[in-house]
């Protein structure tokens, strides 16, 4: 018999049962003699039986299947928000679909809705900010959609993060600490709420109770990506900045590296603090110090999220703010 073809109907047929009497063994329904369950378990064995889980979506209007929409699976921010989401999807027994949308906003909206007509139950969504398109196509489906590691403005979305504004401040105040006068800051691009609204905000709001005078010059919108961090590196030499904050772990290994590649001490000349704490802030020398998000509870979290909108429980609240700290390693005095 060939195994694509084998179905509910000739698992029933082999084993002598109902259809139904399969689809209660599948689905670990008790109401089964243990000999008939024996039976039709060694024939499921035997015949190489997968259930159909689009089949079976039909038949109970559930895939048990989630969608995560992921901006870029090599950055390691991302892939370990991925970790937490899988583990706590699997203790609830739903299947993922992860989708790469290349941090293109026209691919996340078709990627979104390729998701949708696969009928997943729910969607995980760590974009880097939520377009008018996407939050037209997360109102007219009727599917929960969890946001992990980015924020919506008007808190329509479920959300899990930390509170980007007061890290930033933090951050920079621990520079202010260290005697810096010119501390730049570096993220993408400030459409992004995370980094325009909120990061940029305890940017300045530290630099205001400081008194000191807010430079556009030592502002710098870029890309995520370690050639780029050598470059911004140029940049931050022409605006005379003695520190930075950076949005990203491969941007700051990018200026980090830069930086040492022409001869500057690392934190006697010039100080870093990165965002994120993965697994690049300790592979360098001297470490990156960071805000440390809890990445794998982000992702551990918002699943959990989910899986109380897909099954219509009570929920305490919509944005969830977890706790972070910073840790100064080696690119701070």
């Amino acid at each position: 018999m060939d195994k694509q073809t084998i179905t509910i109907y000739d698992v029933a047929r082999e084993a002598g049962v109902s259809m139904a009497t399969v689809s209660r063994v599948v689905n670990g329904n008790p109401n089964v003699k243990p000999t008939t369950r024996k039976k039709v378990l060694e024939v499921i064995d035997r015949l190489d039986y997968r259930p159909n889980a689009v089949a079976r979506g039909l038949a109970s209007k559930k895939t048990t299947t989630v969608g995560v929409i992921i901006p870029d699976v090599t950055n390691l921010y991302f892939s370990s928000l991925a970790r937490g989401i899988d583990d706590i999807a699997s203790m609830y027994k739903y299947n993922i679909i992860l989708a790469n949308s290349d941090e293109n906003e026209q691919k996340e909206v078709q990627v979104l809705n390729t998701l949708l007509a696969k009928q997943v139950d729910g969607v995980i969504f760590m974009g880097n900010k939520i377009t008018e398109e996407l939050r037209a196509e997360f109102s007219r489906s009727r599917t929960p959609v969890v946001l992990a590691g980015t924020v919506d403005p008007d808190e329509q979305v479920g959300s899990v993060n930390i509170d980007y504004e007061t890290a930033t401040k933090d951050s920079v105040e621990l520079l202010l600490e260290n005697g810096h006068k010119k501390i730049a800051f570096v993220s993408e691009s400030h459409d992004e709420p995370i980094n325009g609204q909120f990061r940029l905000k305890g940017y300045k709001q530290a630099l205001k109770d400081a008194s000191i005078e807010y430079d556009e010059n030592l502002v710098f919108q870029s890309e995520y990506t370690y050639k780029v961090g050598e470059a911004v590196y140029e940049q931050l030499i022409k605006v005379d900045a003695t520190a930075v904050v950076v949005a990203d772990d491969e941007l700051a290994v990018g200026i980090l590296n830069a930086a040492l590649d022409r001869g500057v001490s690392v934190p006697e000349d010039f100080e870093i603090i990165t965002s994120n704490n993965s697994k690049l802030t300790e592979m360098t020398r001297p470490q990156l110090s960071t805000v440390v998000q809890p990445l794998y509870d982000i992702g551990a979290v918002a699943m959990r999220l989910l899986t109380k909108l897909m099954n219509k429980e009570e929920i305490d609240e919509k944005t969830v703010k977890l706790p972070y700290t910073i840790a100064g390693k080696g690119s701070t005095k």
